[in-house]
């Protein structure tokens, strides 16, 4: 079966490279020639583990293919995926301009029945959109139908996610759709993937549930960390005795300098907007949404605590990716905090392993970009850490501790014992202990 996935970017790559794995002949289309080109000479623009292998193997295999031409990708497929970017408007709402005009353009090219299939995350009503968009551009009035396939893919584990997903979300009304895409999807029956079959409205509105929700147990476990740190309790030890419960369960309760990334802010954002159109205020999502926010500013004051005055001294930052295991700096909170502390003075030498070329786009030229971790420390006055690289974990901590001016460390992401820090002669500050 031959099917197409429109943009390029992190979910149509994964998703063309998951399904050319499965067997299927995949055309991968995107208007940006530069990307073309250099992922048809094998180069990868985002940082996936193992994604650069698969994009590989599947194009030198000849069932993954990279092509400009939007006109012969849709006419050459049954099925085409739309994966474009829906980023956020200034009043939060998701900006459907690449949706629309990818709809346009599948309708003056159909040439046969249709699946349109969206993976992009989009507002409920979209789906419906699309078919409207599609109906009044046909050029030759063809049958179609539009499915609402919704992506839970997590940065750094998303090959996993993609083949061994939770569940599969199918939103349509036809039996046709529903069993083109099963058979798309036919390897992950052999493992018996669980699917959830429903309406458009019903799909999109999963996808954006979902990550409110996963935003709300971030917001909610460093607010609890907050109040630990004045009440003397331990937030691991309330977070493990909490994740204890099954109807909890311990993903994303772990306290930091909050969420970040290409997902729930965005998601966040749109979904309080689709609320407030239909005449709902989702209070919980925005206070989510005010929470995080402010959870980056006490990150900074705690910073600020720590060092004291901040002006004219060095610090350095071990982490820059809003999580590990991507170069993805959208919404990073280490944005905002890098930013505050040069505001009041600071100078700031930072280190990631993946995200220091993307960081630039964001900090330009107002830190110091080091090669390597222990060089980002020397002759610092403290050092900050911001993303919980695996590498960050178990350091040279005599280099460490020699490196550094003054031998304090404030972890934003509680990578380290308090009591092995203390015994090593450390000033060690934490989140929520």
């Amino acid at each position: 079966m031959n099917i197409s996935v429109i943009g390029v970017g992190y979910v149509g790559l994964v998703t063309g490279a998951c399904f050319a794995e499965f067997g299927l002949n995949v055309t991968c289309c995107d208007k940006d020639k530069e990307k073309i080109d250099s992922l048809n000479k094998g180069e990868i623009p985002i940082y996936e583990p193992g994604l650069e292998e698969l994009v590989r193997k599947n194009t030198k295999e000849e069932r993954l293919h990279f092509t400009t031409n939007l006109s012969e990708c849709i006419k050459g497929s049954l099925v085409v995926f739309i994966a474009v970017g829906t980023p956020s408007k200034d009043d939060g709402s998701a900006d459907l301009t690449y949706i629309e005009e990818v709809a346009r353009v599948i309708a003056k090219n159909m040439d046969d029945y249709k699946v349109i299939v969206t993976k992009s995350t989009v507002p409920v009503g979209t789906g419906k959109l699309i078919s409207e968009i599609i109906e009044k551009n046909q050029i030759e009035k063809e049958c179609f139908d539009v499915v609402s396939n919704p992506e839970f893919l997590r940065e750094g584990s998303a090959l996993e996610d993609f083949m061994r997903p939770n569940r599969v979300v199918l939103g349509t009304n036809s039996p046709q759709a529903v069993a083109i895409l099963k058979d798309l999807y036919k390897p992950l029956f052999l493992i018996e993937a669980p699917f959830v079959i429903t309406n458009v409205e019903s799909a999109e509105m999963i996808k954006y549930a979902s990550n409110a929700f996963l935003a709300t147990k971030i917001s909610f476990i460093n607010e609890m960390a907050n109040l630990c740190e004045k009440v003397g309790a331990d937030i691991h030890v309330v977070a493990k005795g909490m994740g204890l419960d099954h109807r909890i369960g311990p993903k994303f309760l772990h306290p930091g300098p909050g969420f970040g990334g290409s997902c729930f802010p965005k998601d966040t954002l749109a979904l309080a907007q689709v609320s407030n159109e239909n005449n709902y205020r989702f209070e919980l999502v925005e206070t989510t949404i005010r929470v995080n926010e402010r959870q980056k500013v006490l990150m900074l004051e705690k910073i600020r605590k720590g060092i004291g005055n901040v002006k004219d001294k060095t610090i350095a930052v071990w982490g820059l990716t809003f999580k590990p295991n991507t170069n993805d700096m959208r919404d990073a909170p280490s944005v905002d905090i890098i930013y505050g502390l040069v505001k009041e003075g600071a100078s700031i030498k930072v280190f990631d392993p993946a995200g220091c070329e993307e960081a630039k786009k964001f900090l330009k030229d107002r830190v110091e970009y080091c090669s390597n971790m222990y060089k980002a420390i020397i002759g610092c006055d403290a050092l900050v850490i911001i993303t919980e690289w695996n590498q960050f974990r178990n350091p040279d901590f005599e280099t460490v501790k020699k490196s550094l001016k003054t031998p304090l460390i404030i972890d934003l992401r509680n990578i380290y014992d308090p009591g092995k820090m203390k015994d090593l002669g450390f000033q060690y500050i934490c989140v929520g202990r």
